[in-house]
């Protein structure tokens, strides 16, 4: 079940008056783990098994990890490096395993030994990179003695299968939201408008502008060979604007419906498009999986508390991950080091530390924005040569852009949507209690940015 589904609309509302019905907290957890499920078995029963797997593996695992068992340091790191195998090996075997398997044959042809492969037929769960994520930052967690191993199932499993957050995070941490499934949240009209507030401009991100911008840039980049410069410069920066408001938008509409039952979920985009450099872009975006990768890759070996090299090293890997967690493709991959690259040149030349309050400030926006466009044309393409190909065309073909009886209308209306966008970030950004012309007790306002501040 999708968020921008009829059948969400319907199911969600049922939930909520279901939920604040029920009498008792224990209850409701339970009640919030079997909608979670039948959430998920919507898109496929397969998908909620595997769920139920991976979450059975973590929490008789931890348990294991504070029982008298594991006094010894090395049986913990044992059982430690246990748990969080089998669930990467999950991960592995249903996103990575044909990609593995065709890049090795990709290397075994360049002894000029071909070899056919067409892929096995292996299920990929939506939200499968989400939860095991979740997962390994519990079990780390739990090792580090930062929150105790949680002994009610039912409790866990609504962490790792809280629908709202399940196909698309954030990726939530346990220390943060299981304490809240403890609690008995009462109905609160306030906790609802904010919620109807992230819903609104969520839904407004996600079908009124990400929706209508796929329809041009698929017909673009579907056949980019036949474009000129100009239509694949616009296709790229649409593209820039598609997959912000698709996963900013998702985004907020899981913080809009986990706040009108009551639970707080952190923010996960913070207008990433004004970021100054590549280092202050990756603070912006996708806030929960950079702190993520910063906890449990980054920082484990070593962070920047090393040599320079040792440093730059570390950021490399970091992104690398950060590549493949998005896809398993070489062009994730190498999106990944495009950003990891740009992110070592900028604190080799200590670009981060210039001050940004300067006359600069709009030329360092566009530069980054710029630079995170022509990575995203490596993220959408599907090889190496079509996003090389593409580059060229921008700087030497030049023309009318493409229009089409259905890519044209797609296009007009992106562009009115996108002058809200912008307008509304623009305001954010610089003039945080300015214009809010509507602001009315019964009008949902247009800035969010205090209601996200008071929910952290």
């Amino acid at each position: 079940m999708l968020f921008n589904s009829i059948a969400f609309l319907i199911f969600f509302p049922l939930v909520c008056v279901v939920y604040y019905i029920i009498p008792q907290n224990k209850l409701r957890i339970i009640f919030l783990l079997l909608a979670s499920y039948f959430f998920y078995i919507n898109l496929s029963i397969w998908y909620a098994l595997i769920l139920l797997g991976s979450t059975i593996i973590t929490f008789c695992g931890t348990i294991v990890l504070e029982s008298p068992y594991c006094s010894s340091p090395k049986i913990k790191k044992s059982v430690l490096c246990g748990i969080v195998i089998v669930n990467v090996i999950m991960l592995f075997v249903f996103k990575y395993t044909n990609f593995i398997i065709q890049s090795f044959f990709d290397i075994v042809s360049i002894t000029g030994k071909e070899i056919a492969f067409n892929g096995f037929e292996i299920i990929l769960p939506v939200g499968i990179s989400f939860y095991i994520f979740k997962s390994i930052s519990y079990i780390a967690d739990v090792y580090h003695n930062k929150i105790r191993a949680e002994h009610d199932f039912w409790t866990f499993a609504l962490y790792v299968a809280f629908f709202p957050q399940l196909l698309a995070g954030p990726i939530e941490r346990a220390g943060h939201l299981m304490p809240q499934f403890k609690e008995k949240h009462f109905f609160d009209g306030r906790n609802v408008t904010f919620g109807l507030k992230m819903l609104l401009w969520g839904y407004f991100l996600k079908v009124v502008f990400a929706d209508r911008a796929v329809i041009y840039v698929d017909a673009i980049y579907s056949n980019i060979h036949s474009h000129n410069g100009t239509s694949i410069l616009l296709a790229a920066v649409l593209y820039s604007f598609q997959i912000y408001c698709d996963f900013a938008g998702y985004s907020l509409i899981s913080i809009g419906v986990a706040k009108i039952m009551g639970y707080d979920v952190v923010q996960n985009f913070n207008r990433p498009y004004f970021a100054t450099s590549i280092t202050d872009f990756w603070k912006r975006w996708h806030i929960s999986l950079t702190k993520w990768l910063t906890d449990y890759v980054y920082i484990p070996l070593g962070g920047s508390r090393c040599s320079k090299l040792k440093t730059y090293r570390n950021i490399m890997i970091t992104f690398l991950v950060s590549g493949l967690w998005h896809g398993a493709a070489w062009n994730y991959v190498i999106w990944g080091c495009i950003h990891g690259v740009i992110q070592i040149i900028e604190k080799a030349i200590g670009y981060v530390k210039k001050d940004t309050k300067t006359r600069f400030l709009f030329a360092r926006c566009i530069s980054t924005f710029l630079i995170v466009t022509i990575a995203w044309m490596f993220f959408r393409l599907s090889s190496f040569q079509d996003a090389i190909y593409g580059i060229k065309q921008i700087f030497s073909s030049f023309g009318a852009p493409f229009m089409s009886s259905d890519a044209t209308p797609a296009l007009e209306f992106c562009a009115l949507a996108l002058t809200i966008i912008v307008a509304k970030d623009l305001i954010d950004e610089y003039h945080p209690n300015k214009f809010r012309l509507f602001e009315h007790k019964n009008i949902p306002p247009i800035n969010l940015d205090d209601d996200l501040q008071e929910m952290q």
